[in-house]
């Protein structure tokens, strides 16, 4: 079936205006809290690398200035795993679920879920260190660059492959990190070049959104002060950030209906 990115547009702002009141709620608190809070105890970034020009001391100053916050990355990354999960679970579920079982299932589904990010993680990071390995053992520089090229269009293309994993797991319910990568992999056979540029387009339209709010507070600095901006930036940042998601596991949600079908219970069953 080829993916028709105008339907799956349509579907997805059907559902976001169906469920707008849940979709705020999960969001606002999985991804908008955790975000302003990430936003206000973190140091700004100007303040750790202000006044340094050496790239390795910047890096180095980085490192020792948000490694002690990476308790609470790692809370937020999850917070916002369930609550992925969750609006998955309760936009495309056939079974109907609660606000407190699409909760469950993000939360059963958080394991699983790093398990796959982990093994696509794990097995790209080999391939492209074979592919880096072998253009560096060559000695030529073209080859360098060659591969550099590869391995980001091989990035690029496996992230468009698996994009579809949230939604076996919160909708076709299928725990099995392995499982859960072929299954996405299958369904986005033959279409990956036009979920790309679904995904592109979207991101591209939260890229200039991002760009002109970075302008408009960063005019507040004059008014507001640098205690106040922080603030502001911080909220505005996870504003954008919830709204984004939202959009996104739509858009999931939409693409995955499409291409597995309005219930993809009987065929998850071949992967249980």
């Amino acid at each position: 079936m080829k993916f028709n990115m105008s339907a799956a547009w349509r579907e997805a702002t059907s559902m976001m205006g169906a469920n707008r009141e849940v979709l705020l709620i999960v969001a606002g608190i999985f991804f908008f809290l955790p975000s302003l809070l990430s936003g206000i105890v973190s140091p700004n970034l100007q303040d750790v690398v202000g006044g340094l020009e050496d790239p390795e001391a910047m890096q180095a100053q980085i490192i020792a200035a948000y490694g002690g916050y990476a308790w609470l990355y790692v809370l937020v990354f999850f917070a916002q795993i369930v609550g992925y999960l969750a609006l998955l679970a309760l936009l495309r579920d056939d079974s109907k679920p609660t606000v407190g079982d699409a909760l469950r299932t993000g939360a059963i589904g958080l394991l699983p879920g790093i398990g796959a990010l982990l093994l696509f993680v794990i097995g790209f990071s080999l391939i492209g260190g074979l592919l880096v390995g072998a253009s560096a053992a060559s000695g030529l520089p073209v080859l360098a660059v060659i591969a550099s090229m590869l391995l980001f269009v091989g990035m690029i293309y496996s992230m468009v492959k698996i994009s579809l994993s949230p939604a076996v797991i919160a909708i076709e319910k299928v725990f099995n990190p392995f499982r859960i990568l072929a299954r996405s992999w299958k369904l986005t056979k033959g279409n990956s070049v036009r979920l790309f540029l679904f995904y592109f387009l979207i991101y591209l339209v939260y890229f200039v959104i991002a760009i002109v709010l970075s302008v408009l507070l960063s005019a507040l600095v004059f008014v507001l002060g640098d205690t106040a901006f922080t603030f502001v930036g911080a909220v505005a940042q996870g504003l954008i950030g919830a709204g984004l998601s939202i959009v996104f596991v739509a858009v999931i949600a939409a693409a995955h209906r499409q291409l597995a079908g309005p219930s993809a219970s009987a065929v998850s069953q071949t992967f249980e």
